[in-house]
């Protein structure tokens, strides 16, 4: 059984000791004071338990949009980033975890490919994304075609035009004692 519930990372709804693992994907750049989004969720997991994490490489260009965000660089624009984004570096997330009182501590990187039909494809995708969209809609018609055009020239084209997109994760677990 699953239950969704709306919450705070650095204040779960739940008592200590309640869970066998605990899981933040994708999320632990966007909580404001990571450390004690790591401490909550290790004050949840019983002894013995994992608290485990993986997050988009950002600094490392590992984000699925770092294309666009290099071109957005090269223009002279600053791309936007996570609140927490030094929290996405391999060191980052194990000081985190060693700080947390985890032992056993793994880490892997995650790497991974989505293919898209065209650049039209990746790029209806890409900047219908909240941030991009808002530093779109602020930028002329010619900005963004520009920006466009940059973008293209990034990408790893097949030769049948699709576009071939990777990105890296980083990856941690850690089991608490």
């Amino acid at each position: 059984m699953a239950e969704v519930l709306k919450g705070d990372a650095t204040a779960l709804p739940f008592a200590d000791d309640r869970f066998d693992i605990a899981v933040m994907a994708l999320v632990i750049f966007f909580v404001p004071q990571p450390a004690k989004g790591v401490a909550e969720m290790v004050r949840v997991v019983r002894p013995g338990g994992i608290v485990a994490a993986y997050a988009w490489d950002i600094l490392g260009g590992g984000f699925p949009y770092a294309p666009v965000q290099a071109e957005l660089r090269a223009a002279g624009m600053t791309p936007p980033l996570p609140p927490s984004v030094e929290a996405s570096r391999m060191d980052a997330l194990r000081a985190l975890w060693s700080g947390a009182g985890l032992q056993q501590i793994e880490v892997r990187e995650i790497t991974v490919e989505r293919t898209f039909a065209d650049f039209d494809d990746f790029w209806s995708k890409t900047a219908g994304s909240a941030a991009l969209s808002a530093i779109l809609a602020t930028m002329t018609p010619a900005a963004v075609d520009a920006l466009k055009a940059g973008v293209r020239a990034r990408l790893h084209h097949k030769a049948d035009g699709q576009i071939v997109s990777s990105a890296r994760a980083n990856a941690i677990r850690g089991r608490v004692v």
